[in-house]
């Protein structure tokens, strides 16, 4: 930032001795140390905020790439569950189709249901009673 060597120091030493006087130079070195001291604080401050604010913008990029491929990711699984929906409704409209198709088997029942017989109390069938004479 500033190039100030050996002999310029020197050379402003020699003039602030003259200017103060050695009885206020230490004062005056104090107060400048000071300044400098809040000098360096600002700027340190300046630069973190400077850094917080680059990687919050980091941050950002970050999470819109990440909403990017989010969206990315739920449309392909609609678009492979959508075709898999299409791959099952046709597979069902041919199984359908191939059950309507099929002649009926030697004794099947024609449709017509008869109840079945009633069961005792362990499950097991009844059986069928007899009037004794």
């Amino acid at each position: 930032m500033f190039d100030i060597t050996s002999s310029k120091l020197l050379i402003l030493a020699i003039v602030a001795l003259i200017v103060v006087g050695p009885k206020d130079l230490p004062i005056l070195l104090r107060t400048v140390g000071k300044y400098l001291a809040i000098v360096r604080r600002h700027a340190a401050e300046f630069r973190a905020q400077l850094d917080e604010a680059m990687r919050q913008s980091e941050l950002d990029e970050i999470k819109k790439e990440f909403e990017g491929v989010g969206r990315e990711m739920r449309s392909t699984i609609e678009q492979g569950g959508s075709a898999i929906d299409t791959h099952v409704a046709t597979a069902r409209l041919g199984v359908d189709s191939a059950l309507e198709a099929r002649p009926p088997e030697v004794g099947a029942p024609s449709g017509k249901s008869e109840p079945a017989p009633a069961a005792d109390a362990e499950g097991a069938p009844e059986k069928p009673r007899t009037e004794a004479p």
